[in-house]
Protein backbone atom coordinates (compact mmCIF):
# COMPACT_ATOMS: atom_id res chain seq x y z
CA UNK A 1 0.00 0.00 0.00
CA UNK A 2 1.20 3.35 -1.03
CA UNK A 3 1.96 6.19 1.13
CA UNK A 4 -1.33 8.24 -0.28
CA UNK A 5 -3.29 4.96 0.39
CA UNK A 6 -2.35 4.86 3.92
CA UNK A 7 -3.14 8.56 4.40
CA UNK A 8 -6.24 8.50 2.14
CA UNK A 9 -7.31 5.67 5.20
CA UNK A 10 -7.45 8.61 7.25
CA UNK A 11 -10.29 10.77 6.12
CA UNK A 12 -13.14 11.33 7.73
CA UNK A 13 -16.03 9.60 6.91
CA UNK A 14 -17.97 12.98 6.03
CA UNK A 15 -15.46 13.46 3.66
CA UNK A 16 -15.27 10.35 1.95
CA UNK A 17 -18.89 10.40 1.79
CA UNK A 18 -18.88 13.82 -0.07
CA UNK A 19 -15.95 12.94 -2.23
CA UNK A 20 -17.07 9.73 -3.96
CA UNK A 21 -15.18 6.54 -3.52
CA UNK A 22 -13.19 7.28 -6.47
CA UNK A 23 -11.83 10.30 -4.98
CA UNK A 24 -7.56 10.60 -4.41
CA UNK A 25 -7.48 14.19 -2.66
CA UNK A 26 -6.38 13.66 0.84
CA UNK A 27 -8.67 15.68 2.45
CA UNK A 28 -7.94 15.77 5.90
CA UNK A 29 -8.55 16.85 9.50
CA UNK A 30 -6.12 19.80 10.49
CA UNK A 31 -6.11 17.98 13.53
CA UNK A 32 -4.33 15.35 11.97
CA UNK A 33 -1.96 17.91 10.19
CA UNK A 34 -1.08 19.22 13.79
CA UNK A 35 -0.68 15.64 14.58
CA UNK A 36 1.82 14.87 11.65
CA UNK A 37 3.59 18.13 12.30
CA UNK A 38 3.90 18.26 15.96
CA UNK A 39 7.71 19.67 17.04
CA UNK A 40 7.90 21.85 13.24
CA UNK A 41 8.35 25.16 13.50
CA UNK A 42 5.36 26.00 10.81
CA UNK A 43 1.16 26.73 11.07
CA UNK A 44 -1.20 25.52 9.25
CA UNK A 45 -2.11 27.97 6.52
CA UNK A 46 -5.71 28.46 6.08
CA UNK A 47 -7.25 31.04 2.94
CA UNK A 48 -11.15 32.26 2.83
CA UNK A 49 -12.26 32.28 -0.42
CA UNK A 50 -13.68 35.13 -1.74
CA UNK A 51 -13.63 34.12 -5.34
CA UNK A 52 -13.94 30.52 -6.48
CA UNK A 53 -11.25 31.46 -9.16
CA UNK A 54 -8.64 31.46 -6.86
CA UNK A 55 -8.72 27.82 -6.08
CA UNK A 56 -6.78 26.11 -9.13
CA UNK A 57 -3.95 28.79 -7.97
CA UNK A 58 -3.97 28.05 -4.32
CA UNK A 59 -3.88 24.21 -4.44
CA UNK A 60 -1.00 25.21 -7.33
CA UNK A 61 0.88 26.95 -4.87
CA UNK A 62 0.51 24.12 -2.21
CA UNK A 63 2.27 21.53 -4.55
CA UNK A 64 4.80 23.86 -5.59
CA UNK A 65 5.94 24.25 -2.15
CA UNK A 66 5.05 21.19 -0.80
CA UNK A 67 2.82 22.40 1.86
CA UNK A 68 -0.48 21.61 3.89
CA UNK A 69 -3.32 24.00 3.07
CA UNK A 70 -6.85 25.21 4.55
CA UNK A 71 -10.06 26.63 1.88
CA UNK A 72 -12.35 28.45 4.24
CA UNK A 73 -16.13 28.48 2.70
CA UNK A 74 -16.88 31.77 4.92
CA UNK A 75 -20.73 32.01 4.59
CA UNK A 76 -21.48 28.13 3.78
CA UNK A 77 -25.15 29.03 4.80
CA UNK A 78 -25.86 32.02 2.64
CA UNK A 79 -28.02 29.67 0.22
CA UNK A 80 -28.50 26.30 -0.02
CA UNK A 81 -26.62 26.05 -2.96
CA UNK A 82 -23.39 27.87 -0.98
CA UNK A 83 -21.65 25.07 0.02
CA UNK A 84 -22.24 22.66 -2.99
CA UNK A 85 -20.67 25.57 -5.38
CA UNK A 86 -17.83 26.08 -3.22
CA UNK A 87 -16.95 22.08 -3.21
CA UNK A 88 -17.78 21.25 -6.46
CA UNK A 89 -15.11 24.56 -7.10
CA UNK A 90 -12.51 22.11 -5.10
CA UNK A 91 -13.29 19.03 -6.22
CA UNK A 92 -12.92 20.13 -9.99
CA UNK A 93 -9.71 22.21 -9.20
CA UNK A 94 -8.30 19.18 -6.78
CA UNK A 95 -9.08 16.55 -9.94
CA UNK A 96 -8.41 18.32 -13.00
CA UNK A 97 -4.46 18.87 -11.51
CA UNK A 98 -4.50 15.37 -9.49
CA UNK A 99 -3.67 17.21 -6.09
CA UNK A 100 -2.07 15.02 -3.86
CA UNK A 101 -0.95 17.01 -1.19
CA UNK A 102 -2.99 17.20 2.39
CA UNK A 103 -5.93 19.73 2.44
CA UNK A 104 -8.66 20.65 4.71
CA UNK A 105 -11.57 22.26 4.01
CA UNK A 106 -13.48 24.88 6.67
CA UNK A 107 -16.94 26.31 7.07
CA UNK A 108 -16.98 29.22 8.60
CA UNK A 109 -16.94 31.09 10.78
CA UNK A 110 -20.62 30.26 11.11
CA UNK A 111 -22.47 33.18 14.19
CA UNK A 112 -24.24 30.88 16.67
CA UNK A 113 -26.78 32.95 18.88
CA UNK A 114 -28.50 31.65 21.80
CA UNK A 115 -31.29 30.69 20.33
CA UNK A 116 -34.87 30.32 22.12
CA UNK A 117 -36.36 27.11 22.36
CA UNK A 118 -37.77 26.37 18.97
CA UNK A 119 -34.81 27.90 17.18
CA UNK A 120 -32.47 25.01 18.65
CA UNK A 121 -33.42 22.88 16.06
CA UNK A 122 -32.58 25.56 13.37
CA UNK A 123 -28.86 25.67 14.59
CA UNK A 124 -28.52 21.98 14.94
CA UNK A 125 -29.59 21.54 11.71
CA UNK A 126 -27.55 23.97 10.07
CA UNK A 127 -24.26 22.25 11.99
CA UNK A 128 -25.49 18.56 10.62
CA UNK A 129 -25.67 20.32 6.62
CA UNK A 130 -21.87 21.45 7.00
CA UNK A 131 -20.93 18.16 8.66
CA UNK A 132 -23.00 15.97 5.62
CA UNK A 133 -21.19 18.68 3.10
CA UNK A 134 -17.57 16.97 4.07
CA UNK A 135 -16.07 19.62 5.67
CA UNK A 136 -13.29 19.00 8.15
CA UNK A 137 -13.45 22.00 10.61
CA UNK A 138 -16.38 23.53 11.56
CA UNK A 139 -15.69 27.18 12.50
CA UNK A 140 -18.45 28.80 15.00
CA UNK A 141 -18.40 32.31 16.14
CA UNK A 142 -19.49 33.39 19.53
CA UNK A 143 -18.37 36.61 19.65
CA UNK A 144 -21.70 37.75 20.81
CA UNK A 145 -22.55 35.53 23.92
CA UNK A 146 -21.09 35.48 26.96
CA UNK A 147 -18.64 32.90 28.37
CA UNK A 148 -21.49 30.84 29.94
CA UNK A 149 -23.85 31.28 27.28
CA UNK A 150 -21.72 30.07 24.45
CA UNK A 151 -20.94 27.15 26.74
CA UNK A 152 -24.26 26.00 27.38
CA UNK A 153 -24.68 26.92 23.25
CA UNK A 154 -21.38 24.64 22.34
CA UNK A 155 -22.76 22.33 24.28
CA UNK A 156 -26.43 21.69 22.20
CA UNK A 157 -24.08 22.14 18.93
CA UNK A 158 -21.41 19.41 19.29
CA UNK A 159 -23.09 16.29 18.86
CA UNK A 160 -22.92 15.98 15.16
CA UNK A 161 -18.80 17.29 15.67
CA UNK A 162 -18.06 14.48 18.27
CA UNK A 163 -19.64 11.58 16.26
CA UNK A 164 -18.16 12.17 13.19
CA UNK A 165 -14.56 13.18 15.81
CA UNK A 166 -14.16 16.45 13.61
CA UNK A 167 -12.39 19.30 15.23
CA UNK A 168 -14.39 22.77 16.25
CA UNK A 169 -12.86 26.15 16.52
CA UNK A 170 -14.49 28.75 18.33
CA UNK A 171 -13.92 32.59 18.66
CA UNK A 172 -13.33 34.49 21.64
CA UNK A 173 -16.86 35.16 23.48
CA UNK A 174 -18.14 38.52 23.93
CA UNK A 175 -15.76 40.49 26.48
CA UNK A 176 -17.26 40.71 29.75
CA UNK A 177 -16.29 44.34 30.05
CA UNK A 178 -14.26 47.00 28.02
CA UNK A 179 -10.49 46.09 28.48
CA UNK A 180 -10.51 42.72 29.95
CA UNK A 181 -7.63 41.03 28.42
CA UNK A 182 -7.89 38.29 25.62
CA UNK A 183 -6.78 35.77 28.39
CA UNK A 184 -9.12 36.53 30.36
CA UNK A 185 -11.96 36.74 28.38
CA UNK A 186 -11.57 32.98 27.04
CA UNK A 187 -10.43 31.60 30.04
CA UNK A 188 -13.88 31.14 31.25
CA UNK A 189 -15.38 29.17 28.33
CA UNK A 190 -12.59 27.10 28.16
CA UNK A 191 -12.65 26.03 31.08
CA UNK A 192 -16.63 25.74 31.13
CA UNK A 193 -16.25 23.54 28.27
CA UNK A 194 -13.70 21.19 29.85
CA UNK A 195 -16.11 20.75 32.44
CA UNK A 196 -18.50 19.85 30.24
CA UNK A 197 -16.33 17.68 28.08
CA UNK A 198 -16.53 19.38 24.85
CA UNK A 199 -13.34 19.41 23.11
CA UNK A 200 -12.52 22.27 21.35
CA UNK A 201 -10.00 22.08 18.45
CA UNK A 202 -9.11 25.99 18.08
CA UNK A 203 -9.57 29.22 19.43
CA UNK A 204 -9.87 32.00 16.76
CA UNK A 205 -8.67 35.18 17.26
CA UNK A 206 -8.29 38.40 15.48
CA UNK A 207 -5.01 39.28 14.74
CA UNK A 208 -6.01 43.14 15.58
CA UNK A 209 -6.41 41.79 19.17
CA UNK A 210 -2.27 41.79 19.28
CA UNK A 211 -1.72 45.15 17.39
CA UNK A 212 -0.60 45.32 14.00
CA UNK A 213 2.76 48.03 14.33
CA UNK A 214 3.71 47.11 16.87
CA UNK A 215 3.11 43.16 17.78
CA UNK A 216 2.46 42.68 21.38
CA UNK A 217 4.00 39.14 21.64
CA UNK A 218 3.97 38.77 25.29
CA UNK A 219 -0.05 38.47 25.11
CA UNK A 220 0.63 36.33 22.47
CA UNK A 221 2.75 34.34 24.12
CA UNK A 222 0.25 34.01 27.03
CA UNK A 223 -2.68 33.30 25.31
CA UNK A 224 -0.68 30.17 23.82
CA UNK A 225 -0.25 29.25 26.91
CA UNK A 226 -3.54 29.10 28.42
CA UNK A 227 -5.01 27.56 25.10
CA UNK A 228 -2.44 24.32 25.50
CA UNK A 229 -3.04 24.19 29.65
CA UNK A 230 -7.09 23.20 27.94
CA UNK A 231 -5.66 20.96 24.64
CA UNK A 232 -6.87 23.77 22.14
CA UNK A 233 -4.13 25.40 19.24
CA UNK A 234 -4.75 29.08 18.11
CA UNK A 235 -5.78 30.06 15.35
CA UNK A 236 -4.80 33.64 14.49
CA UNK A 237 -7.48 35.14 11.39
CA UNK A 238 -7.97 38.29 10.15
CA UNK A 239 -4.61 39.00 9.18
CA UNK A 240 -3.95 42.56 7.22
CA UNK A 241 -1.79 42.60 4.32
CA UNK A 242 0.21 44.95 7.02
CA UNK A 243 0.64 41.66 9.51
CA UNK A 244 1.84 39.66 7.00
CA UNK A 245 5.29 40.28 8.06
CA UNK A 246 4.34 39.44 12.04
CA UNK A 247 3.77 35.42 10.56
CA UNK A 248 6.96 34.05 11.46
CA UNK A 249 6.36 35.71 14.73
CA UNK A 250 3.05 33.95 15.38
CA UNK A 251 4.96 30.53 14.53
CA UNK A 252 7.53 31.29 16.89
CA UNK A 253 4.85 32.29 19.62
CA UNK A 254 2.84 28.66 18.97
CA UNK A 255 0.17 29.66 17.31
CA UNK A 256 -0.57 26.51 14.90
CA UNK A 257 -3.03 28.06 12.46
CA UNK A 258 -3.51 30.81 10.32
CA UNK A 259 -6.14 32.29 8.65
CA UNK A 260 -5.03 34.84 5.94
CA UNK A 261 -7.81 36.40 3.64
CA UNK A 262 -6.27 40.29 3.36
CA UNK A 263 -4.12 39.68 -0.12
CA UNK A 264 -6.41 37.02 -1.55
CA UNK A 265 -9.44 39.44 -1.06
CA UNK A 266 -7.58 42.66 -2.65
CA UNK A 267 -7.36 40.32 -6.25
CA UNK A 268 -10.32 38.76 -6.15
CA UNK A 269 -12.00 42.14 -6.07
CA UNK A 270 -9.31 43.57 -8.80
CA UNK A 271 -10.42 40.81 -10.94
CA UNK A 272 -14.10 42.38 -11.48
CA UNK A 273 -14.71 45.48 -13.99
CA UNK A 274 -14.75 49.00 -12.18
CA UNK A 275 -18.72 49.36 -12.27
CA UNK A 276 -18.87 45.73 -10.56
CA UNK A 277 -16.66 47.04 -7.53
CA UNK A 278 -18.18 50.14 -7.23
CA UNK A 279 -21.29 48.50 -6.44
CA UNK A 280 -20.02 45.60 -3.93
CA UNK A 281 -18.46 48.52 -1.74
CA UNK A 282 -21.79 50.67 -1.78
CA UNK A 283 -23.17 47.29 -0.42
CA UNK A 284 -20.54 46.45 1.62
CA UNK A 285 -21.19 49.87 3.27
CA UNK A 286 -24.76 49.60 4.04
CA UNK A 287 -24.08 45.86 5.26
CA UNK A 288 -20.99 47.42 7.07
CA UNK A 289 -19.02 44.62 5.85
CA UNK A 290 -15.73 44.44 4.31
CA UNK A 291 -16.19 44.58 0.34
CA UNK A 292 -13.98 41.49 -0.01
CA UNK A 293 -15.75 39.34 2.61
CA UNK A 294 -19.14 40.32 0.97
CA UNK A 295 -18.02 39.54 -2.65
CA UNK A 296 -17.56 36.01 -0.88
CA UNK A 297 -20.97 36.28 0.08
CA UNK A 298 -22.41 37.68 -3.38
CA UNK A 299 -20.26 36.14 -5.73
CA UNK A 300 -22.69 34.37 -8.03
CA UNK A 301 -24.61 37.58 -8.05
CA UNK A 302 -21.91 39.07 -10.40
CA UNK A 303 -21.19 38.68 -13.90
CA UNK A 304 -18.91 35.64 -14.69
CA UNK A 305 -14.99 36.90 -14.64
CA UNK A 306 -13.25 36.77 -18.35
CA UNK A 307 -11.13 34.11 -19.07
CA UNK A 308 -7.91 36.78 -19.19
CA UNK A 309 -9.33 37.17 -15.45
CA UNK A 310 -9.50 34.56 -14.08
CA UNK A 311 -6.25 33.49 -15.54
CA UNK A 312 -4.83 36.59 -13.91
CA UNK A 313 -6.60 36.17 -10.44
CA UNK A 314 -5.35 32.28 -10.78
CA UNK A 315 -1.64 33.58 -11.52
CA UNK A 316 -1.57 36.36 -8.65
CA UNK A 317 -3.25 33.93 -6.06
CA UNK A 318 -0.37 31.39 -6.66
CA UNK A 319 2.22 34.46 -6.15
CA UNK A 320 0.68 35.13 -2.96
CA UNK A 321 0.09 31.81 -1.64
CA UNK A 322 3.49 30.87 -2.38
CA UNK A 323 4.80 33.91 0.13
CA UNK A 324 2.21 33.00 2.47
CA UNK A 325 3.27 29.18 2.94
CA UNK A 326 7.13 30.09 3.38
CA UNK A 327 6.46 32.94 6.27
CA UNK A 328 4.41 30.14 7.70
CA UNK A 329 6.85 28.34 8.05
CA UNK A 330 4.33 25.33 6.08
CA UNK A 331 6.87 24.68 2.62
CA UNK A 332 8.13 21.18 2.84
CA UNK A 333 5.38 20.06 5.29
CA UNK A 334 2.47 18.13 2.62
CA UNK A 335 4.90 15.14 1.87
CA UNK A 336 6.67 14.79 5.22
CA UNK A 337 3.34 15.02 7.15
CA UNK A 338 1.41 12.27 4.77
CA UNK A 339 5.04 10.14 5.50
CA UNK A 340 4.29 10.65 9.02
CA UNK A 341 1.00 9.82 8.94
CA UNK A 342 0.99 7.01 6.84
CA UNK A 343 3.61 5.40 9.69
CA UNK A 344 1.94 6.35 12.30
CA UNK A 345 -2.09 5.82 11.08
CA UNK A 346 -2.66 3.22 14.44
CA UNK A 347 -1.12 5.43 16.89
Amino acid sequence: MSVLDKVLSLRPANAVSRLGPGSRLPLLSPMELLRAMEGSPAALPCVPVRAKAAIPGLLTAARAEDSVLGLACSHPLADRGATERFLSAVRTSAADSEHARPLFLQAGPVRVAKPKPEGLAVQQEAIFRLVDDGFTLISLDVSKLDAASAVEVIRSLAGPLRERELPMELTLPARPREGTSVTDTARPMLEGLRKAGIPVGFLRVPAAEFGEEDLDVGLLHLLVELATKFGVSVTVAEVTERSLRSLPTFVAAGVRKVDCAAPFERLSLAAWPAEARTLLEQKAGAAGMAPGELLGLLEEQFPALETSARERLEALSFTEATEMISLLGASRTGWRSMVWLAENRGD
